[in-house]
C-alpha cells in the first residue's frame, strides 16, 4: 500500500531537480560572463540580479524579515555559500581547467554528510554512502576525461578547495534556518549577505560593465535570476524536507547534465570516458535517494516552516 507521506515527498523532489538542471546550466553562463568579468564582479553582479528578484517575490508575497533564530544559519550561510563560494570558485576556474574544478569541488557533498552527521544529527545512512562513494567516482572519471593538458595549479587547487568547504558549510548552517524561516526568506537574506560581502568589488563591476559585451553581462543576470534566485530558493525548499547528506549528494547530477548541456548546446560530443562518469554520479545519486524496506522518513530534521501566503 502507497503511504500518503511518499505523495508528499514529491514537491521536494521536484523541487531539488529544479536546481540542479538550473546550476548545471550556470556553467555555461559562468563560462561566458567569466570572460569579461572578473570573479569578485562577477560574483557581485550575479548576487545583485538575485537579489532585486527575490526582493521583488518577497515584496510580492508580503514576507517580512526572518525570525531572529533564523539569522545566524542565515549570516553563515550568506557569507559562505554566497560570498566567499561564489568568489573563490569563479577564481580557482581561471587557475585550473574545468575537469579539475570539478573533482576538487565535488568534495563538497561528502563534507556536508559529514557535517550534518556531526553537527546536525542526521546520521550516515549505508545507501547514503554507499551513492555517495558511486557519485563521486563519477565525478572524478568525468574530472579527468575533461582535463586539459597542464591545466591545474596549486592556487587553483586550493581555490577550488575553499570553495568546497564553504559550500558546504553554508549548506549545513542553512539548515537549522529552515526551521524558523521560509525557504524564500532564507535564500532572499542569504544572497543580501553574500551581495554585501561582495561590496569590495564594486568599482570593479562597474568598470568591467561598461566595457563588457551585453552577451557577458545579460548571462550574468541570467546567473542571479535563475540558477541563483530560483534554484537556491527550490533548493532550500528541499533542503527543509530533507537531510543535508541527502541534498548534497543529489547534487552530483551535475555534472552528468553539464556533459548533457554541453552536447546539445555547444555541439562539444563527450568521449565515452565522459559518458560513463555522468552515467556512474546518476546512478550514485539514485542509490543516495533510495530507502530500504521499512525505512524511516527524516523525521529528526526540523519541521519545516509554512511557507506565508
Amino acid at each position: 500500500m502507497t503511504h500518503p507521506a511518499r505523495h508528499a515527498q514529491w514537491p521536494a523532489l521536484a523541487a531539488a531537480a529544479v536546481t540542479v538542471v538550473l546550476w548545471a546550466s550556470a556553467f555555461v553562463s559562468i563560462r561566458s560572463a567569466g570572460e569579461a568579468y572578473s570573479p569578485g564582479a562577477l560574483a557581485l553582479g550575479r548576487l545583485l540580479a538575485g537579489s532585486l528578484a527575490l526582493g521583488c517575490v518577497l515584496l510580492i508575497r508580503r514576507e517580512g524579515l526572518p525570525p531572529r533564530a533564523a539569522w545566524p544559519g542565515i549570516a553563515v550561510s550568506g557569507l559562505l555559500w554566497f560570498g566567499v563560494y561564489m568568489v573563490v570558485l569563479n577564481w580557482g576556474e581561471q587557475q585550473v581547467d574545468a575537469g579539475t574544478a570539478a573533482m576538487v569541488v565535488n568534495i563538497g557533498p561528502v563534507l556536508i554528510a559529514l557535517l550534518g552527521a556531526r553537527l546536525l544529527g542526521e546520521g550516515l545512512p549505508p545507501r547514503l554512502v554507499a551513492g555517495m562513494a558511486v557519485s563521486f567516482a563519477g565525478a572524478v572519471v568525468v574530472g579527468l576525461s575533461m582535463s586539459g593538458e597542464g591545466g591545474a595549479s596549486t592556487l587553483g587547487v586550493l581555490l577550488c578547495l575553499v570553495a568546497a568547504v564553504g559550500y558546504a558549510g553554508g549548506v549545513v548552517a542553512q539548515k537549522p534556518a529552515l526551521a524558523h524561516a521560509s525557504a524564500l526568506q532564507v535564500t532572499a537574506f542569504g544572497c543580501l549577505v553574500g551581495a554585501v560581502a561582495c561590496l569590495p568589488f564594486a568599482g570593479q563591476l562597474v568598470r568591467q560593465a561598461a566595457d563588457a559585451p551585453v552577451s557577458a553581462t545579460l548571462n550574468m543576470v541570467y546567473l542571479g535570476v535563475f540558477p541563483t534566485a530560483l534554484a537556491f530558493t527550490t533548493w532550500a525548499y528541499a533542503l527543509a524536507r530533507t537531510t543535508a547528506g541527502r541534498m548534497g549528494a543529489t547534487t552530483y547530477a551535475v555534472p552528468a547534465l553539464v556533459v548533457l548541456m554541453s552536447w546539445l548546446a555547444l555541439d562539444e560530443v563527450p568521449g565515452l570516458l565522459t559518458l560513463a562518469g555522468g552515467a556512474l554520479c546518476l546512478a550514485g545519486v539514485a542509490v543516495s535517494r533510495s530507502r530500504g524496506r521499512g525505512a524511516l522518513r527524516p523525521g529528526r530534521v526540523a519541521e519545516p516552516v509554512r511557507e506565508r501566503s
